[in-house]
């Protein structure tokens, strides 16, 4: 699979699209004034305790308090209390983890009221970023993520990637990692990391421990609510995600994230630094690879995939509905259940991709064109699940209901991506009115009029919609023949599709549009 990213950089944000063999399949757009990201650090205070919800609202500078479940806290939050505390009345020399003793873990049945209360200070880490009117999800047990494992303070776990399933390579990651992470550390083995050497391994792990370090700096320092570590950029936290062998081309429109991008990638894989390509052609860098046409293609409220049939998705405070449509399609010699399949078939490519593409998360419910042979249904339902292989996010599928219905958990940490489609009238301006076309030919005649007398234009095109072109040129003595002939000036009438109705242009004998 040809696997590119596409990076186009603009004053107020950055736009990051990623193509599998040439189909757009994700889109991340990140604000340059962004507050919150996933995996970002932050030294909280608990403003309440709600014992109802088992739960706490604790501040970390935004608007809305940020929400703390007690299942949230992680089975060491009592370490990671005693290092914070050990961190603020600490001065000086750095006490490493593996100094410290761990404390019991918590109960996983107890009330958040006996672990927090109010004005306590927490570190916390963002799980969710906010959406619509909630604030931040957080959690206690902090993670630091690399690209081949993410480290675990205060665990004594390796795990690997249930991806990885080579029962041996697994054998081996896990006794690499065993006899190369110190004391008081544990280890999440990430799927980059299958066939990875030991120095490669060794060398993240040490950077890790280093970030985990530059907490306990920051900790003594700082006072909530406040942010510790910011996770990376999203653009180099996606490469870290994605970046694979099958990683093809990156593009990027900026110097300065081009050079960010490739002194990153020569950190992680070197051998991949060539891939980076500053982009710098006249066209937008979107419009040049194809992404921009995709983009209005793809993210309106009805998507065309194949032969006619068609997708309608509809988003609500609780849910996603996607709605299978087979259209006007239809195959000779195939009974009703054969189109139904491959109608399915095709709409599971298509829907996993908008999933993806959308980033829709929490439950997507699927209403599928009905199929009466079980062995179809299932089918369908093993298709699904090998084409959401490819989505990194956590996800779950149910098989078809007998009302044809399959529902899709899918987690979501960010908001839903939205791009509005629908453009405004340009003839109307959104008002829904439009001047008399009865009058166009007689505006047509008093520009041309203008340009022949008042800028001694000669020769001149006229670019209008088909339907005008075809009233202008219609019959031996056309309009377009009587004015030429009583402005003596020569007349080219062009149609053009794109243009809406009342639309028209006046171009001089050097194709460049003329001014009135």
């Amino acid at each position: 699979m040809n696997t590119e990213l596409i990076i186009d950089v603009r004053s107020s944000e950055v736009a990051i699209a990623l193509l599998e063999d040439k189909q757009l399949v994700e889109l991340n757009k990140e604000k340059s004034n962004v507050q919150f990201s996933v995996g970002d650090i932050y030294l909280g205070k608990v403003k309440k305790i709600m014992p109802g919800l088992n739960a706490a609202f604790i501040d970390v500078g935004y608007e809305k308090d940020a929400f703390l479940h007690y299942l949230d806290l992680g089975p060491q939050f009592k370490s990671f209390h005693k290092f914070l505390q050990v961190a603020q009345t600490k001065k000086g020399k750095l006490v490493t983890l593996p100094k410290l003793k761990l404390e019991p873990e918590i109960d996983k049945a107890g009330k958040i009221s006996n672990i927090l209360t109010t004005g306590q200070t927490v570190l916390v880490q963002i799980a969710k970023e906010p959406i619509s009117t909630k604030g931040p999800r957080l959690s206690a047990e902090i993670s630091i993520a690399g690209r081949n494992i993410v480290l675990l303070p205060f665990s004594d776990k390796v795990s690997i990637s249930q991806k990885i399933s080579s029962i041996e390579e697994r054998k081996r990651l896990k006794r690499l990692l065993e006899s190369i992470v110190p004391k008081n550390f544990g280890v999440i083995v990430r799927t980059a990391a299958e066939g990875k050497k030991v120095a490669i391994l060794d060398a993240e792990l040490r950077n890790l421990i280093k970030k985990w370090e530059i907490v306990y700096e920051r900790v003594k320092t700082s006072q909530p609510p406040c942010i510790i570590v910011s996770e990376i950029k999203r653009t180099s936290a996606i490469i870290r995600d994605m970046l694979n062998v099958s990683f093809n081309s990156i593009y990027v429109n900026d110097d300065s994230i081009y050079n960010d991008i490739k002194e990153y990638i020569s950190t992680i894989a070197p051998e991949k630094e060539k891939i980076v390509k500053l982009y710098s052609g006249n066209v937008p860098i979107f419009e040049n690879f194809g992404v921009e046409k995709q983009i209005k293609g793809l993210f309106g409220k009805t998507v065309s995939f194949k032969s006619g049939a068609y997708l309608i998705i509809e988003h609500t405070e609780a849910l996603h509905v996607v709605d299978v449509n087979s259209g006007n399609r239809s195959k000779a010699g195939n009974d009703q259940e054969t189109n139904a399949l491959d109608v399915n078939l095709a709409a599971a490519e298509e829907i996993t991709r908008q999933l993806r593409l959308r980033d829709m998360g929490g439950i997507i419910v699927v209403d599928f064109i009905d199929m009466h042979l079980n062995d179809n249904r299932q089918l369908l339902f093993d298709r699904m699940k090998e084409l959401m292989n490819r989505d990194r996010t956590k996800h779950n599928i149910l098989p078809l209901s007998k009302f044809g219905l399959m529902q899709i958990t899918r987690q979501r940490v960010r908001p839903e991506m939205h791009i509005e489609t629908l453009e405004k009238c340009p003839t109307c301006k959104g008002t829904g009115e439009i001047k008399p076309a009865v009058l166009l030919d007689e505006e047509i005649e008093n520009r041309l009029a203008f340009l022949v007398n008042d800028q001694e234009k000669k020769k001149l095109v006229l670019k209008v919609h088909p339907f005008v072109a075809a009233y202008l040129t219609k019959g031996v003595f056309s309009k377009r023949y009587k004015l030429s002939k009583q402005y003596k000036c020569s007349l080219k009438v062009t149609p053009i599709s794109s243009y809406n109705f009342l639309e028209y242009h006046f171009l001089d004998q050097n194709e460049n549009e003329t001014d009135i």
